[in-house]
């Protein structure tokens, strides 16, 4: 307060603007501080994007004999590390996986997911199918029917196997799928002189005689099933040989235009504002307008300090804010890793500091779907599905829910969980294409909680005895001895067909 031109004169340091300048500083600083705490987020995008690549499904010979080490470490490895690496050399294609032995089912629907690929192959094991044998035929009647419906694009089956074919039909299956358009190769893993199988018990399997059985690869079937389906045989070896062929045959397919979907999480951005409100405490400490040097220095000294103090405050404030969310950063780089136990911990605590975080509780399912604790997974994709308030994170939860009452063959449950899904996101092309499937393996699955039905009912029918009054001793002794001769017909008739399916299993059970 006084004259100006006093003032200018008792005052020749200070500076009107340079005051204005620290007060924006500070208030900007303080918007700053606002929005770091806010933890704005950002990145989360669908897209669908067109890609030129081909299709390819592939069928896994996963039987007994696959554990035969002629073909180091063993036979089903080496095709594990065949296809893996095939994912590899991928870009815009699209895969799906295929596991047969006595029967064939579908490990992993068509995708463009690799990571997702590789998860499912390493749990890839010949347990998996109780009915043993090789049933190849069936393997590529299955592969046929699961590729989209998009026209003008490549399509590939591969088929890896020994060649010990004990069904046949294989070539008639192979021209079949030939001419819809799908090219067959077949990839004959393993040694011709023969070798024995593993027990994983120190000695090796066994027929019903008790001979060692010696399994070896049939190379004649396997080129005339390539010859069928217009493909190639090729042989796999120890060497890499193999892996360079089939890239070469499948780069000769034609490429066509697909749609694939792509979908990024939500990313942190406090930190871009949190430097910005540095860079601005900085700039308001190092503007001075004090006249004395000494003054000035002490003045410096005691912001700084004060600024240093306030930073820490926020900076452990939004630590503990942000808590949860590394712990889940944290699980996703063991997931990516392939490290799922390491994942599990780190998305259970998450769980621990927000019970309701829909990413942790998504996460944590999907740990639990690799690790093949469906049950868990069913119960933790559930939680999470109620805990998201997006419906197209909503209905990956769902989609993840069918595929794991599909991989039980629980059709209507699966096709339950799928139509929630579509409801949700209804251009997920591929949770279209699995309550296709399903509808379609459930109408031809067998009805045996039927059939058990009514021969209990029939069972009971015979049993029941009619009353005195209407039926004399001889008739109802009669009518009893027809019960049992028909029950002793049934029995046998039971009796001689799982001897049957005993026998098929026992003697080919490789």
């Amino acid at each position: 307060m006084g004259d100006p031109l006093l003032i200018a004169k008792l005052m020749p340091d200070a500076s009107a603007k340079r005051r204005w300048i620290k007060f924006g500083a500070l208030q900007l600083a303080l918007v700053m501080l606002i929005l770091m705490v806010a933890r704005p987020q950002m990145g989360t995008k669908v897209s669908n994007e067109k890609r030129n690549g081909i299709e390819c499904i592939i069928a896994m010979d996963i039987s007994n004999s696959m554990l035969a080490e002629d073909v180091q470490p063993s036979r089903l490895d080496k095709s594990k590390m065949l296809v893996e690496n095939l994912v590899d050399k991928f870009n815009n294609d699209k895969i799906g996986l295929i596991v047969f032995a006595g029967e064939a089912f579908v490990q992993l629907p068509i995708t463009s997911d690799y990571v997702s690929a590789k998860m499912f192959l390493q749990s890839i094991e010949p347990s998996l199918i109780d009915t043993q044998g090789t049933d190849i035929a069936q393997a590529i009647n299955l592969a046929s029917k699961s590729f989209t419906q998009q026209d003008k694009i490549g399509k590939a089956i591969i088929v890896i196997t020994d060649g010990e074919d004990h069904e046949g039909g294989a070539s008639e299956a192979a021209k079949a799928a030939m001419k819809k358009g799908m090219n067959v190769f077949i990839l004959g893993i393993g040694d011709t002189n023969g070798a024995p199988i593993p027990t994983g018990r120190g000695g090796y399997l066994t027929d019903n005689t008790g001979n060692t059985v010696m399994t070896r690869l049939n190379e004649q079937m396997c080129r005339e099933v390539a010859a069928a389906g217009k493909g190639t045989y090729i042989h796999v070896d120890n060497t890499s040989a193999a892996q360079e062929r089939l890239n070469d045959e499948l780069s000769k397919l034609q490429q066509g235009s697909m749609k694939s979907v792509i979908y990024s999480e939500y990313n942190e951005q406090f930190q871009v504002f949190g430097i910005l409100c540095i860079l601005l405490l900085i700039i308001e400490i190092c503007i001075n307008e004090a006249m004395n040097p000494f003054f000035s220095k002490i003045k410096i000294f005691h912001k700084g300090a004060t600024c240093t103090l306030l930073l820490l405050a926020l900076g452990s404030m939004s630590v503990m804010a942000q808590n949860d969310r590394a712990h889940i950063r944290k699980g996703n780089r063991f997931y990516r890793s392939g490290a799922i136990e390491q994942a599990e911990v780190e998305y259970s605590k998450a769980l621990t500091k927000k019970d309701n975080n829909p990413q942790a509780l998504y996460n944590l399912a999907c740990t639990y779907m690799q690790q093949n604790k469906d049950s868990l997974a069913a119960v933790y994709f559930d939680k999470a599905s109620n805990a998201e308030t997006s419906k197209f994170r909503k209905s990956k939860s769902f989609h993840n829910v069918g595929v794991i009452y599909q991989r039980h063959q629980m059709y209507a449950e699966a096709i339950k969980a799928y139509e929630q899904s579509l409801r949700l996101n209804p251009n997920d092309n591929e949770t279209r294409y699995n309550l296709v499937l399903c509808k379609r393996n459930q109408k031809n699955q067998p009805q045996e909680n039927k059939q058990k039905q009514q021969q209990k009912k029939q069972k009971k029918e015979q049993k029941k005895e009619p009353p005195k009054d209407q039926m004399s001793k001889d008739n109802a002794e009669q009518l009893l001895q027809a019960a049992m001769q028909q029950e002793k017909n049934t029995q046998h008739k039971l009796k001689k067909i799982k001897t049957q399916t005993q026998s098929k299993n026992l003697q080919k059970n490789w």
